[in-house]
């Protein structure tokens, strides 16, 4: 297992800087996700730390090696480091076991993979291991073509794990897969990488995706990494308004804080920093904190707008009364039973919010 650290990580091409000065820690055996939207240097780092950009400033360390220092580093093949691209890229001309096999080095020593004694013996022996550790066992001969998104995707992460890497980078590789299958690949893609003791860094702009399969997620916004935490903190408790905006939905609520309370027209709530802040600022709430009270007089009144159901749960839109008498929107997620348009009901919020001063 290697540890990957990127510090001061800075990268223009002609005047638009994208990488402007980004530190990343990824523990060794840990999958980070690296999130963010479109534009903001994802793909960027990831060719970096692979060795097909050279940086203008910055240093990429794996374990005790530097292999890159500023517009210096190791050729790509020299870093232990293997990419799984977006779309597979197999070779459509060779069978599995060939696709596979193309990435275990012809040398592969028996006593270094504990794997017989013919080096052909050898290597016939490490792609059947690869094949079985991504759930593929016993379709070596057959051909890309005859495989489905997710297996081909698997065969993707097999390969880039024959060479026995210290690092995989994986750039964004189930975007191309129907929502059900997403959910089972890249569970089963996490489960091989720990499995082989390779540290990741999946890039993704998907929330969910980041949230469920990653042990850290680090939010990338221009050029930086803003926030670096495991998914429960990194959602809990976001660094700053944006991290909070764009990781999930946020209720953004106008608030005061006195004594490490903030008032706002949901009540009265707890921080999760409130003995570091006072005056006035903003708080935000996950949907999911906004419980609806449909009997009784309990919680602050609001008139239910709209709903949408989605199944597995469902988001009631709803509208406050602020005490000047103006409307202030909000969003409740639920599991149960959902009230009518124009129904009364009352909100209670569960759990502490988050606290920002205002800019």
């Amino acid at each position: 297992m290697t540890r990957l650290t990127v510090t001061g990580l800075r990268k223009s091409f002609g005047p638009t800087e994208v990488l402007r000065g980004l530190d990343l820690d990824v523990p060794s055996g840990a999958l980070a996700a690296v999130l963010g939207p479109s534009g903001c240097g994802k793909t960027t780092l990831l060719r970096v730390i692979a060795g097909f950009e050279d940086a203008d400033a910055g240093e990429v360390r794996l374990g005790d090696r530097v292999v890159a220092a500023g517009p210096r580093g190791l050729a790509p093949e020299r870093r232990r480091v293997t990419v799984v691209p977006q779309e597979g890229a197999l070779f459509p001309h060779l069978t599995v076991a060939d696709n596979v096999a193309f990435g275990v080095p012809r040398r592969l020593g028996g006593r270094r993979m504990g794997l017989g004694t013919g080096r052909a013996g050898r290597r016939r022996a490490r792609v059947e291991e690869l094949l079985e550790l991504v759930g593929l066992g016993g379709l070596g001969a057959r051909m890309p073509r005859e495989l489905s998104g997710g297996q081909q995707q698997r065969v993707a992460v097999a390969r880039a794990l024959g060479p026995a890497p210290d690092v995989v980078l994986l750039d964004e590789p189930f975007s191309a897969l129907d929502a059900a299958l997403r959910s089972v690949v890249r569970e089963d893609v996490r489960a091989a990488l720990h499995e082989a003791g390779a540290t990741g860094v999946l890039v993704t702009h998907d929330q969910e995706e980041a949230l469920s399969v990653a042990d850290l997620v680090a939010v990338v916004r221009d050029g930086r990494v803003v926030q670096c935490a495991a998914p429960e903190q990194l959602y809990r408790a976001p660094a700053d308004l944006g991290v909070a905006n764009f990781v999930g939905d946020a209720v953004v609520l106008e608030a005061e804080v006195v004594d490490g309370v903030a008032r706002t027209v949901l009540g009265q709530h707890a921080l999760l920093r409130g003995d570091q802040v006072e005056g006035r600022g903003l708080v935000s709430v996950r949907p999911e904190q906004i419980h609806v009270v449909r009997s009784g007089r309990e919680g602050v009144p609001a008139r239910v707008t709209g709903t949408t159901f989605f199944g597995h749960d469902a988001t009631i839109r709803l509208e406050v009364w602020a005490p000047d008498g103006s409307v202030v929107p909000v969003v409740s997620r639920t599991f149960g039973p959902l009230p009518g348009v124009g129904e009364e009901v009352g909100l209670v919020v569960a759990g502490p919010a988050s606290f920002f001063v205002k800019d």
